[in-house]
C-alpha cells in the first residue's frame, strides 16, 4: 500500500473549532457507534460486531494474513477487507464520497498520513481519546503527529515511510565505486562511470515517481527540501517561489532533458518504478521501504535479488530530505461498531503485529523499538538509516484543503517536467494558487 505518506509542522487551518466542540458535546449521549440523522459522531467508541477495513490495493499480499489473525480470535467481530484502487488519489476520492454520503460501508479507513486534517476538519473521522490507545507513547513521535488535528488524536499510526535510494551495488562495485552517492552530482557521475562498463551499458540512471498523482507531490517536495527549500514556511504560508525551490525543480527538469531520468519515468508510480528497477533497467531508484522485500525475492520475479543496497536520498550539497510517508488507521464517523474498530486498530498497531508485518513486507513500522531489534536489522539492514530518515523527514503541507493543494502541486510540477512550462513560471503560478488555498 502506498501513499504515503505528512506531519510535525503546523499549518494554518480553516476555523472549524466551534463546530468540532459542539459535535464532541453532542456525542456525550452515545449512539452505539453509528451515526444518526444529526450527522457524524466523535469520541463515542461504542458498538460491537463485524467491521470493514477500507484500504488501497494491498500490493504486499500480507494484509489478509493480518486480518485472519484477528478474525480467528474474534469470530463475532470479523473484519472484512474493502480493497480500493492502488492509486492514492482514487482511494481518497472513494473515501470522501463514502463520507459525504454518510455511509457506514467503511468502518476503519487506511489513510495517507496527509489526509488527517482534511478528514478531521470535515468531521468524517472520529476523534480518539488518547487513553484508548495504550501503546501510543511507544510509537515514533513523528508518526503520532501525523494522526493529530488541532492537537487531538484522530487516527493511529500503523506504517511509516521514508524515501530511500535503492542502487545496484554490484554495478557500482564493478565500476570501482565503493559507496552510494550523497549528492545529485555524485549520483550522475556514478551513472556515467557505470554506463561506461560492459555490465552497465544501456542501463537507465535514475527514476522516482513522476506521474501526475500523489507520488509526484512527494518527489517534488523531496527535491525542493533537499535543495534547502520548503513548500510552506514555518508559519504555514506557501513558500515555493524561491531560489531553493527553483533549484530542486530545475534539477528534475534538467535530468529529464538530459536523459538522466528516462523519458518513460514521466508515467511512473511506485509500482512501475519498482518493476523497472528489479527488471534491471535502472541503476538508482527513489522509493519506499516496501520495495526491499519484493526486489529481493528469489522466485524469479526479480532479476536483481542480492545485487542491490539501500542508502539515504542524495541532495544538492549533501544527504537529501525525505517526505514523511505512511498510513494511519482512522474510524469513520458513520461507522457502526466503533468499540470493535478501536480494539482492532490497537491489535494491528501492536508490537507483535507490526513485527510480523515488516518481516513479511519490509514496510516501515511505527513502533520505535522495532528499529533497534537485532534480528530485524540483520534481515533489513536499512532500518537504522530509515529511522533517521523518518525522524528528519519533512511533511507535505498539513492543510484542510489538502486535495486541492496536492492537485495544484502535481499540475505545476508535471507541466515543468513535461517542458510545457518553465520552472520559474510554474513556481510563480503555484505560489499564487497555494496562497488562495492555504489561509489563516
Amino acid at each position: 500500500m502506498r501513499f504515503e505518506r505528512s506531519h510535525a509542522r503546523r499549518t494554518a487551518f480553516v476555523a472549524v473549532a466551534g463546530s468540532l466542540a459542539l459535535l464532541a458535546t453532542a456525542c456525550g449521549s452515545g449512539d452505539k457507534g453509528s451515526s444518526g440523522s444529526g450527522g457524524a459522531s466523535t469520541g463515542a467508541l461504542e458498538g460491537r460486531g463485524p467491521i470493514t477495513l477500507a484500504t488501497g490495493k494491498d500490493t504486499s499480499g500480507n494484509l489478509q494474513n493480518q486480518l485472519n489473525a484477528w478474525n480467528a480470535q474474534h469470530p463475532n467481530e470479523k473484519v472484512e477487507l474493502k480493497e480500493l484502487p492502488e492509486d492514492a488519489d482514487a482511494q481518497r476520492q472513494q473515501m470522501v464520497q463514502n463520507a459525504q454520503a454518510k455511509s457506514d460501508a467503511y468502518s476503519v479507513l487506511v489513510m495517507d498520513v496527509v489526509w488527517t486534517s482534511e478528514f478531521a476538519a470535515n468531521q468524517w473521522i472520529t476523534q480518539i481519546p488518547e487513553d484508548k490507545v495504550p501503546d501510543l507513547g511507544k510509537l515514533l513521535p513523528a508518526t503520532v503527529e501525523t494522526a493529530k488535528y488541532r492537537d487531538k488524536l484522530y487516527a493511529v499510526p500503523m506504517t511509516s515511510d521514508g524515501g530511500l535510494l535503492y542502487y545496484r551495488s554490484d554495478l557500482l562495485k564493478a565500476a570501482g565505486i565503493t559507496e552510494a552517492p550523497k549528492t545529485w552530482d555524485e549520483m550522475k557521475a556514478d551513472c556515467t562511470k557505470v554506463q561506461a562498463t560492459p555490465a552497465g551499458k544501456g542501463i537507465g540512471c535514475y527514476a522516482g515517481q513522476f506521474e501526475k498523482y500523489e507520488g509526484l507531490t512527494v518527489n517534488f517536495s523531496e527535491a525542493v527540501n533537499s535543495a534547502g527549500g520548503d513548500i510552506v514556511d514555518k508559519d504555514g504560508k506557501p513558500n515555493v517561489n524561491t531560489p531553493e525551490a527553483k533549484a530542486g525543480l530545475t534539477e528534475l527538469v534538467n535530468d529529464f532533458k538530459t536523459g538522466v531520468i528516462p523519458k518513460e519515468a514521466i508515467t511512473y508510480k511506485e509500482e512501475e518504478s519498482r518493476r523497472a528497477f528489479q527488471d534491471g533497467k535502472l541503476l538508482f531508484l527513489r522509493n519506499w521501504p516496501y520495495v526491499y522485500a519484493l526486489a529481493n525475492k528469489t522466485d524469479g520475479s526479480s532479476k536483481i535479488a542480492g545485487k542491490f543496497a539501500v542508502a539515504p536520498l542524495p541532495g544538492k550539497t549533501g544527504p537529501g530530505v525525505s517526505s514523511l510517508g505512511g498510513h494511519d488507521y482512522a474510524i469513520s464517523s458513520y461507522a457502526k461498531n466503533k468499540a470493535t474498530a478501536i480494539d482492532f486498530i490497537n491489535f494491528m498497531a501492536s508490537e507483535a503485529r507490526q513485527k510480523a508485518n515488516i518481516e513479511k513486507t519490509s514496510q516501515a513500522p511505527t513502533w520505535a523499538s522495532l528499529y533497534d531489534d537485532p534480528t530485524l536489522n540483520k534481515q533489513f539492514p536499512y532500518l537504522a538509516p530509515l529511522k533517521a530518515s523518518i525522524q528528519n523527514a519533512k511533511p507535505r503541507p498539513r492543510v484542510v484543503k489538502y486535495g486541492d493543494v496536492t492537485a495544484a502541486i502535481q499540475a505545476a510540477a508535471y507541466d515543468a517536467l513535461s517542458q510545457k512550462t518553465a520552472p520559474d513560471k510554474a513556481l510563480a503560478d503555484l505560489q499564487t494558487k497555494l496562497q488562495s488555498l492555504i489561509t489563516n
